[in-house]
């Protein structure tokens, strides 16, 4: 399973990418905005200096609602960068988006998936990779990571569903430990999680011990 760093922030981009671990980035209007980030000039420079740092995907957001629009907006997007997954919602508009700038070569990301027969209808739209929403379903006592493993069954039971599954919103470390065993494609993770990730205490108590033995023998 790959991860990606789910952020705006590119000092965190940078620190994700130095670690070796992160293969790709989403972003979103709201990670955005607690960036500062508030108008399309700035989004675009600031994906735009994400792309000198991570050669892999790069998920930006319309903001659009009309079909009609979003594919106007998704073909803007996909100049910005070579390596750009545009993000779509999981509506009846976004499925029409997601087909036709799939048609057109785009790559897309179908987000806010909050069920597996929106993941169907994204897979038979042509979307590169859709996002199942694990987090936002955990709070409202549904459980997200069954749908991650449900979705992944599905699509490989089908091999000419080319689809990758992303699983989304992660909260926690051990989301993304279900999320591998799930089968998932990639787990997109907040940089704090990432983190936290590399942390046990007994890996701290076990430096600890040999620092002591090291330097104590001196």
């Amino acid at each position: 399973m790959r991860l990606f760093v789910d952020t705006a922030n590119v000092k965190e981009i940078y620190e994700a990418a130095e670690l070796g671990v992160v293969t790709g980035v989403t972003t979103n209007p709201s990670l955005a905005a607690k960036e500062g980030i508030s108008d399309p000039d700035a989004y675009k420079k600031t994906v735009q200096e994400i792309a000198k740092v991570i050669s892999g995907p790069i998920s930006v957001e319309v903001v659009s609602t009309e079909a009609k629009d979003m594919i106007e907006e998704g073909l803007k997007i996909a100049d910005w960068i070579d390596n750009v997954w545009v993000k779509i919602p999981s509506t009846l508009a976004g499925f029409e988006a997601i087909h036709k700038l799939s048609d057109q070569g785009i790559n897309t990301n179908q987000t806010l998936c909050f069920s597996t027969n929106q993941a169907i209808l994204g897979a038979q739209a042509g979307s590169t990779v859709v996002s199942p929403f694990v987090g936002r379903l955990d709070d409202i006592a549904q459980d997200g990571m069954a749908m991650v493993g449900e979705i992944v069954e599905i699509y490989r039971k089908f091999p000419t569903i080319k689809t990758q599954v992303m699983a989304a919103s992660i909260r926690h470390p051990f989301h993304c430990h279900q999320a591998a065993l799930m089968g998932a494609d990639i787990s997109t993770v907040p940089f704090g999680i990432i983190k936290k990730m590399a942390e046990h205490p007994l890996t701290d108590k076990g430096m600890e011990l040999f620092l002591n033995d090291w330097y104590g023998s001196k």
